[in-house]
């Protein structure tokens, strides 16, 4: 569905997304419900109380709250219909299933120490992977396919073993082991739009971020980074997020990271933010993602005086199918006079840059050696490259 649904629609689509609300108890029995509301009314109304149930369902699952159904919302809302033997699963490559069940199946797996990549929902290889050696070490065919003698076996043993965070302990010994050297690591720099960026600021914001995005780009070459840019300069638009996720997996990077610009109708609202894949909904989390996007908030603001408006999970499709340390930075708000005039400023975009590349070395330094925030430059970096480059 790549219609937007809101305040005021009616008609099939409203009745279907009505339906599910009420599925995932969000929206009380259609008996409860007002007339207009009603799934089996003729006309079904997207009135205020599916507006409210709609912004309840964005905020749980860490998507931008607006009150909207649009492309994203819409497929969450699908995804969280189902529950864990509601159909089987199973790996399809290019059309991954996705959904509620999934994320419980891999949580079930993950609790009883078994590989499954990230807890995001999406039934990968990885995943599929995790369910073959479940099967295996429970005598069950290793087909990868979570069928009813996987999930009978899974509903045994759950209770039996919860918690711990294997997942962040394999992803910090990674990091470790890659050592503090930049020298060969690979950084994906995006150029992205905010979401629901109004189509008359696409211009400015595209100028200044692909400008800020070069910055950053000079700057990690400088130090031994192999920096891709996700958009090029001449792209009316930066694209879909799956796809720029998809292109950043591919080049096998190590960090990623997202730019975009803000609005408002508000003029006051004003500052820096960072976002990081996370659901609170289901206490997940990418712990290497949200220490990497605290470090570039930090940095910024220590080298500014951009309002600090911290750091946020999110679901976002380009952070939740990104399969490295990823963070989306929102860099200000073009509707305040006072951000506008400090991002159309290149020595203040130099900034930006230098809070950013710093922030991805200090990435993988130990808190032994680590810096303090705000205080490390790129040229130390470049000459602490230059310096290890040199023949012994």
């Amino acid at each position: 569905m790549n219609a937007v649904f809101q305040l005021g629609d009616s008609g099939p689509a409203v009745a279907q997304i009505i339906g599910l609300l009420t599925r995932i108890d969000l929206l009380g029995d259609s008996a409860e419900l007002p007339s207009q509301s009603r799934i089996s009314a003729s006309e079904p109304v997207y009135d205020e109380s599916v507006e409210l149930a709609v912004r309840a369902f964005q905020q749980q699952r860490g998507l931008t709250v607006d009150g909207v159904v649009g492309p994203l919302t819409f497929r969450r809302l699908d995804e969280a219909r189902w529950r864990l033997g509601d159909r089987i699963l199973t790996h399809l490559p290019g059309n991954l299933m996705a959904g509620d069940d999934v994320y419980a199946l891999q949580g079930r797996l993950l609790d009883l120490g078994f590989r499954v990549g990230r807890l995001d929902g999406f039934f990968g290889p990885e995943t599929e992977g995790g369910v073959r050696e479940f099967q295996r070490n429970f005598g069950i065919p290793p087909d990868g396919t979570c069928g009813p003698a996987t999930l009978k076996a899974l509903t045994r043993l759950s209770p039996m073993v919860k918690g711990g965070a294997p997942n962040a302990l394999r992803a910090q010994e990674r990091i470790r082991e890659a050592g503090p050297n930049l020298g060969g690591k690979i950084v994906v720099i995006d150029v992205g739009r905010g979401h629901n960026l109004p189509t008359d600021y696409a211009p400015v914001s595209d100028a200044i971020l692909h400008d800020l995005a070069q910055r950053v780009e000079g700057r990690l070459v400088a130090i031994g980074v192999q920096a891709f840019l996700t958009t090029p300069r001449w792209a009316d638009s930066p694209g879909d997020e799956t796809d720029r996720a998809a292109f950043a997996n591919r080049t096998g990077a190590d960090l990623f990271v997202s730019m975009a610009l803000d609005t408002s109708a508000n003029t006051d609202a004003c500052g820096v933010s960072t976002y990081f894949f996370g659901d609170a909904n289901r206490d997940t989390w990418s712990s290497v993602g949200e220490r990497f996007a605290g470090l570039v908030q930090r940095e910024i603001v220590a080298r500014s005086d951009l309002v600090d408006l911290r750091s946020h999970p999110k679901t976002w499709d380009l952070l939740r199918h990104t399969r490295m340390p990823a963070v989306r930075l929102d860099a200000g708000y073009l509707t305040n006079p006072g951000d506008n005039a400090r991002l159309r400023d290149p020595e203040f975009r130099d900034v930006l840059a230098e809070a950013i590349v710093v922030s991805v070395q200090r990435f993988y330094l130990s808190p032994e050696v680590d810096a303090h925030t705000g205080v490390l430059r790129v040229s130390e970096l470049r000459d602490s490259f230059q310096e290890a480059s040199r023949p012994s």
